[in-house]
C-alpha cells in the first residue's frame, strides 16, 4: 500500500428537492384544492475516523466527491425521496483544513468520530403548505436550497505514543521489527525508510504505538535528503526515542545534528520527554560500551540507554523502559 499524508478534495452536499405546485384533479370533485408534497432534502458529506487505515491514497484518484440530490415533490401531498449521504472514511489522526490549507476545521483523534464537512440543502416546499382561508388555490411553492460545497485539504499526523528518530541506517526500522509485529524494509543502504511506519509494540498486557519515520540527515532542514516534513508524524508522540548508532566516529556530533534539525522544524519537539538508546552495542566489547556511554551521558538530562537486538534480554529491558514512559 502506498503512503499519502496529504490531499486535497472537493466536496459537493446534495441539492434540495424542490416543491410541487399541484393541484388535485378528480372526477367528480369540483374544488380539488391543492395537493403538492414538499422536496426532500439532499445528502450531506461526513468525515469519519477508521482505525483500520493509516493513508489517505484512497484520495489520490478520487478527488471529486458530491452526495445524493433530494427528489422533487409531487402530487398527492407525496414528498421527495432525500438524497442518500456521503461517509468518507479517514485514518484516525487526520486533519481538515480549509483550502488555504492553514485553517483548522477538525482534527480527528478517537475511532468513530463524524464530521459534518458538507450540509445537503433543504427541500422546497410544495403549494399545499401555502393553502390557507383566504387563499384557497395557492400556486406558489418554493425551490429546494443549494447544497454546500467546498474545497478542503486533508492532513495525516499519525497518532503515536513513540517516535523513533534517528540518522539513516541507525537501526530504527530493525528495532520496530524486533519489538513489534510491523515488517518494515530493512537493507544496508540510507534511506530505507521513505515513508511512516508503524507498530505496536505489547508488554505487560499493554500496547505502546511506536512511530519510524526516515532518517534526518543535516541540512534536512533545507531539503536535503527527504527533508523534514515527515517530523508531522511525531508531534503528538509523548514521548521521543532517540537511536544514535554507537560505532559513530562522534556520536555526540551525531546526536547534536539530529536535535538541531528537530529544532529547525519545531521548538515544541524537543520539550518532549527523551529516552537516547545507542544501538548495535554488539559490534564492540563491553569496556568500549562502559566508556562511550559514560562519556557520552555527562550533561545530558535525558536517559541514555544501550541496545543489542542480538540480545533476547534486551529487548525486554527497552519495551520496559518505553511503558515507563508514556503510562
Amino acid at each position: 500500500m502506498k503512503f499519502l499524508d496529504q490531499v486535497k478534495i472537493y466536496v459537493k452536499a446534495g441539492n434540495g428537492g424542490h416543491g410541487s405546485p399541484s393541484f388535485r384533479r378528480e372526477k367528480f370533485i369540483e374544488y380539488g384544492g391543492p395537493d403538492g408534497g414538499d422536496g426532500g432534502k439532499g445528502g450531506t458529506i461526513f468525515l469519519r475516523s477508521e482505525r483500520n487505515l493509516n493513508t489517505l491514497i484512497d484520495y489520490r484518484f478520487q478527488q471529486h466527491h458530491k452526495a445524493g440530490r433530494g427528489v422533487n415533490g409531487s402530487g398527492q401531498n407525496r414528498t421527495g425521496h432525500g438524497g442518500e449521504d456521503l461517509f468518507l472514511k479517514v485514518p484516525i489522526g487526520t486533519q481538515v483544513f480549509e483550502e488555504d490549507n492553514k485553517t483548522l476545521i477538525y482534527d480527528f483523534k478517537k475511532e468513530g468520530e463524524e464530521f459534518v464537512v458538507a450540509k445537503g440543502g433543504k427541500g422546497g416546499l410544495g403549494n399545499t403548505r401555502f393553502k390557507s382561508s383566504t387563499n384557497r388555490a395557492p400556486k406558489k411553492f418554493t425551490k429546494g436550497a443549494v447544497g454546500e460545497e467546498y474545497v478542503i485539504w486533508l492532513q495525516l499526523k499519525t497518532i503515536a505514543d513513540v517516535g523513533i528518530v534517528g540518522l539513516p541506517n541507525a537501526g530504527k526500522s530493525s528495532l520496530l521489527a524486533a519489538i513489534t509485529n510491523a515488517t518494515p524494509k530493512i537493507s544496508n543502504y540510507k534511506f530505507t525508510t521513505l515513508n511512516p511506519n508503524l507498530g505496536v509494540a505489547i508488554y505487560d498486557d499493554k500496547e505502546i504505538t511506536l512511530a519510524d519515520i526516515p532518517g534526518l540527515v543535516e541540512g534536512a532542514h533545507e531539503g536535503v535528503g527527504l527533508g523534514i516534513q515527515f517530523l508531522k508524524h511525531i508531534e503528538r508522540c509523548k514521548t521521543l526515542m532517540h537511536l544514535i548508532d554507537i560505532t559513530d566516529e562522534n556520536i555526540e556530533n551525531t546526536y547534536q545534528q539530529v536535535k538541531k534539525e528537530l529544532s529547525s522544524y519545531s521548538k515544541e519537539i524537543l520539550e518532549k520527554k527523551e529516552i537516547i538508546v545507542l544501538n548495535k552495542t554488539d559490534l564492540l566489547n563491553k569496556e568500549e560500551v562502559k566508556e562511550i556511554v559514560k562519556k557520552f551521558s555527562k550533561n545530558k538530562k535525558s536517559e541514555v540507554v544501550t541496545l543489542s537486538t542480538l540480545e533476547k534480554g534486551s529487548i525486554s529491558k527497552i519495551k520496559a523502559k518505553l511503558l515507563s514512559y508514556v503510562s
